[in-house]
């Protein structure tokens, strides 16, 4: 599943990545390059990282239901 983003979302994170260059490498580089650098994190490096986030949440979701007998059910009388 190829990772997608919304336009004000790619041009923030285009922005993010060119002033990383310039703050930790003295380097200028252009939109088309740090586009490429960003559309291979997608590719590479963002699959890895979503599947991580939906296994949390898979964990997350099972000790909740796990939980939930004794959150929902009320003690019965005698």
């Amino acid at each position: 599943m190829a990772i997608e983003l919304t336009p004000d979302t790619t041009k923030r994170l285009i922005e993010a990545i060119k002033l990383y260059f310039l703050e930790h490498r003295n380097e200028e580089i252009g939109d088309l390059q740090a586009g490429f650098l960003l559309e291979f994190c997608l590719k590479e490096i963002g699959p890895e990282i979503y599947n991580k986030g939906v296994r949390d949440a898979q964990i997350h979701l099972a000790r909740v239901v796990e939980d939930l007998d004794s959150v929902v059910f009320e003690t019965e009388p005698q």
